[in-house]
């Protein structure tokens, strides 16, 4: 994927994406705050205009696209920002992970990383509240709220199954 950036002297900037099959999608970003979004064919197409955002609609549409509002569980770590420093993460638990097969009260996880494990999703189940009794297996999901520094620390008890 290329982006091409070009100044419009007295409108703004103009962003064009370069899509799948030669497809771009053509994003005008005037001094105002307005966007225009057009879509061209091809690279030497005429663009048609798809819609128009206000500053304050094209921010918010923004972050729904970054995955500030959701972002779909599919990788081994996904996280949502709290506050500036603490962050609700989801992390998955490998097979060679130093934490699978204990329990959370003995891989003392809140003393070692000062994250605490506030959900465990295993297949179709959702255990929350854990228990410091409840066994972390490999294949687990781990949803932890934490400092980044903190949660940065916890990520290297989970293994990476290439060891």
């Amino acid at each position: 994927m290329t982006i091409y950036e070009s100044d419009l002297p007295g409108v703004g900037k103009k962003f064009e994406v370069e899509l799948e099959g030669g497809e771009r999608l053509v994003i005008v970003t005037h001094n105002t705050g307005k966007r225009e979004v057009y879509h061209k064919e091809h690279e030497g197409a005429d663009s048609d205009k798809l819609f128009e955002l206000s500053d304050r609609l094209a921010r918010k549409v923004g972050t729904i696209l970054e995955g500030a509002y959701f972002q779909p569980v599919r990788t081994d770590r996904v996280e949502t920002m709290f506050t500036d420093g603490t962050f609700l993460e989801w992390y998955g638990v490998a097979r060679n992970a130093e934490i699978a097969g204990q329990s959370i009260g003995d891989s003392r996880i809140r003393e070692r990383t000062g994250v605490s494990v506030v959900a465990i999703q295993r297949d179709d189940e959702v255990i929350t509240p854990p228990t410091p009794e409840t066994v972390i297996e490999a294949g687990d999901t781990l949803v932890v709220v934490g400092e980044r520094e903190d949660c940065a620390e916890f990520e290297t008890l989970l293994g990476d199954d290439g060891a």
